[in-house]
This record gives structure tokens, sequence and C-alpha cells, in this order.
């Protein structure tokens, strides 16, 4: 049976025991809010396993030094998420990570593949997904969610140790470790895209003074909705924040008059939306432009891709393990390798790439970060 653990006297009881791994998992609610609200902390700990509720007093702060801990590696599973809601909640980042979706992908076993199937595959164990959509937040917590949450953990020793053996006889358990550590740092500083209308496909379709007003209100809305703690959609929705950028209006009144026609409207921030729309970025000059791609761009992207796909066959890795599309379509449109690709992936991909590039007239330098 797990271990309900609600004091921090408890739990830094079992930290005494000095493990060297812990197996690590959350659940959160972020349903109505911006930033995941930390409902559970599972924690594997040789035979044992601990559910943390991070709602008792003091129980955050004594999660602190389970995460920052670098003489303990923390497995875990697809950890993007939970490392905002460790962020968050506990103010520290859990390092140095084993990440095993991440591992998986890099012993050439699966891109993306998720826990359950990764433990069946591995260990022959079938886990139920039966409180995938649960309250975390509630208490008490019910049976049901105390044995699903623990066997989020349960199996990541076993996991772990095999993804090692089959990473140590390739020579790439360095390659993990070094995604797993930018996977934190880009947690630790992560402040919003700088260019965000550039996912946006409708900003294909605005010139180019119209896609700088978008930038100034979505960078406004991904500031108002971390300081408020909303959804970016409750704040501003895409489609409006388009329609404000594209025919801006007159004057804070006509402002007003528009917001009077729209449901969704945020009318309480008028004048927050007024002065973000009329108010020059610093770096806007330097914008690069959302654009559809041309049948020269999709050609181009096509001939990397096909480079890729050929090493990652060589090296057998899953398709997309390498380089993603949206990375290639970056270092093609700017000519600068993404921080993404630095690293091991650099040395992989340079030499097939570079040629492709040089053909095409481009001559990136290496990524950093």
């Amino acid at each position: 049976m797990p271990h309900w653990i609600d004091t921090p006297a408890a739990l830094d009881a079992h930290l005494q025991r000095r493990p060297t791994r812990i197996g690590l998992d959350t659940e959160f609610v972020r349903e109505r809010t911006f930033w995941p609200q930390l409902a559970l902390v599972q924690i594997a700990l040789d035979d044992d396993v601990l559910l943390v509720d991070p709602l008792a007093p003091g129980m955050t702060d004594a999660l602190r030094p389970w995460l920052l801990d670098t003489s303990i590696t923390k497995v875990m599973h697809s950890a993007s998420e939970d490392l905002v809601a460790f962020k968050v909640a506990c103010d520290a980042l859990p390092s140095p990570l084993f990440d095993t979706q991440i591992a998986a992908a890099i012993a050439g076993i699966a891109s993306g593949i998720g826990y359950q199937k990764l433990v069946e595959r591995i260990t022959g164990v079938a886990l139920p997904k039966g409180e995938t959509r649960s309250d975390w937040l509630r208490r008490p917590l019910s049976e049901s969610q105390l044995h699903y949450a623990a066997d989020d953990v349960r199996y990541l020793f076993a996991v772990h140790d095999a993804l090692l053996a089959g990473l140590d006889a390739t020579g790439r358990r360095s390659w993990v470790e070094e995604d797993c550590a930018r996977f934190v740092d880009n947690a630790a500083h992560d402040e919003g895209e700088r260019w965000p209308h550039l996912s946006m496909r409708s900003a294909q379709f605005l010139d180019a003074d119209a896609q700088r007003r978008l930038v100034r209100l979505l960078r406004w809305r991904e500031a108002q909705a971390r300081a408020s703690d909303k959804p970016r959609s409750w704040i501003l929705d895409n489609e409006l924040a388009v329609a404000l950028a594209r025919t801006p209006p007159e004057d804070r009144g006509a402002l007003l008059r528009l917001f009077d026609t729209q449901p969704k409207a945020p009318r309480k921030l008028a004048d927050a939306v007024w002065q973000a729309l009329a108010t020059p970025l610093d770096d806007e000059a330097s914008m690069p432009e959302a654009r559809a791609a041309t049948d020269g761009d999709k050609a181009q992207v096509k001939r990397l891709q096909d480079a890729v796909s050929a090493r990652s066959a060589e090296l057998g890795l899953p398709d997309g393990v390498l380089a993603s599309r949206r990375y290639l379509e970056a270092l093609q449109e700017s000519g600068q390798w993404p921080a993404a690709l630095s690293g091991w992936r650099h040395r992989e991909l340079a030499p097939v790439l570079t040629p492709i590039l040089d053909r095409a007239g481009l001559a990136p330098a290496a990524a950093t970060g």
C-alpha cells in the first residue's frame, strides 16, 4: 500500500534514507487557471510509494530539498507540465532529471510514447486508465485514485533500468542527459514565445503593421494571463486579437463599442487592451513576418526532412526525434540552427543538412544553448 504523507515531518523522515534516485510524478488541475495547480505528488522510494499532499501546510517547502538535491536522480515520464507545476508551487525544479519518454525515443523504442504503453512494453504490466480525469484537488482521495496515482511511479525504476541498459549499449546515455538538462533549463527560463504570431495561421493574412499590432496584443495577453493566473483565451481570444490587429479602433470609445458586440470581449480590460494595441514594442522592428510557405520553401523543407529521415534510419531513431518539421522550417527560414538542434543533434545533422542549406544559399552557424 502507498503511504499517505500529509506532514512535512513525515516527508523529511523518508529523505533521511538518502536515496540515489526517486520516481516522481504529479497530479494537477489546469482547467480554469494559467498555471497548473499542484494537487498530488507521487514519489517512488526503494520499494515504497509516497503519496504527498501538497495542499497540506508547509508541504511545498518540504518538497523543495528533494527537488534541488543534485545527488538524487529524478526519474519522470513526460515531465513538461510537471516541471511547471513544481516551479510554481515549490519554487524549484527537479534536477538532475531522467525523462523516460525522452529516453525511450533516443533508445529507439518510440517517439512520444505514453507511460502505460512503455510500462507494458518493458514490464508486461497493463495499467488501468480509469482515473485520468479525476478531481485531484478533492479530499479525501478515493482508493481508486490512490492506487492509480501510485501506479504512475511504481514501475519507473524498472523502466529506468531497462532504458539505461539500452542507452549504455549504444553509448547514448549522454544524449538523454543533455536533452533532459535542456528541458529543465527551458522550464526555468520560460517567459513565453518572443514572436507568438508565428504559430497563428491567421497572422499570415495580415500586413506587416497589423502583425506588429498582433504581437503587441499577444505579448500583453501572455503577461496578463500569467499575472492573473487565467487561461489566455479568458483574457483575449485569438479571433478578437486578430480582428483588432487587422482593423484597429480609432479611439478607446470605438474599442468599447466593438467590445459591446463581442460576448467574450474583456470589457474591464479595455484600457489595457487599448494601451497595448497603441504602444510600439522596443524590438518590433526586428519582428519576422508570418507568411505562407511558397512551393520553393516546401520543397526545401522536404529535402531537409528526407535527409533527417535517412540519418534517423541509420541511427535507429524514430521519426521526429532528430528534428521535427517545426525546427527544420525555422532552420530553413532563418539559416540559424535552433537551440533545440544543438549539441548531439547538431553533431549528427550538420554533416547531412549543411550541404543542402549551402546549395540553397544558407550557411547556418552552430546552435547555442
